[in-house]
């Protein structure tokens, strides 16, 4: 199957993806992060989608790695808003303008979506897959991101992370 992407995967990477992570800090920002980032919002938008798209509407998931609210929230509760994470907290702030972060910025602010999703994969104990690994970036995306009740189908998603790496 050939997909064509909403926006050039690329460009998504070279000036939104490394750009942000980079900004978090050298931890967050490893190849393997990148291109992971990069598959997950190509798995679950296409790079074309800011809002969840659902039979009767709008769903709950926002920016291009969908995000949902309460995983955006969860990610802010119990893990940015500890005093440890302070410095990247005031990064992540620092990309919407020092707002209250609200899991609606993620729709018109693309950086703070990908920072989002990388502090979401972040809080796994597991490491990241290799670099190069799409087979694993699939499974990581499906067991951390998506979730065992979540539609990902890492078999049919594996192409998104193959894109991903080569882009």
């Amino acid at each position: 199957m050939n997909v064509k992407y909403g926006l050039d995967p690329g460009q998504v990477k070279n000036f939104t993806v490394i750009p942000t992570l980079t900004a978090m800090g050298s931890q967050f920002a490893s190849l393997s992060a990148i291109n992971l980032m990069l598959g997950i919002a190509m798995a679950e938008s296409q790079l074309r989608y800011k809002r969840q798209l659902t039979n009767s509407g709008y769903g709950p998931a926002r920016g291009l790695p969908q995000m949902e609210l309460a995983t955006h929230d969860d990610c802010w509760t119990n893990w940015l808003n500890s005093p440890s994470q302070a410095p990247v907290a005031r990064v992540i702030r620092g990309l919407i303008g020092n707002l209250t972060p609200h899991a609606d910025l993620m729709i018109n602010n693309d950086a703070y979506a990908f920072a989002m999703a990388r502090i979401k994969c972040w809080r796994d104990r597991g490491p990241l897959p290799a670099w190069n690994d799409a087979a694993g970036m699939s499974a990581f995306h499906k067991r951390v991101y998506n979730t065992g009740a979540g539609a990902a189908d890492p078999e049919a998603n594996l192409q998104h992370f193959k894109a991903a790496i080569a882009a």
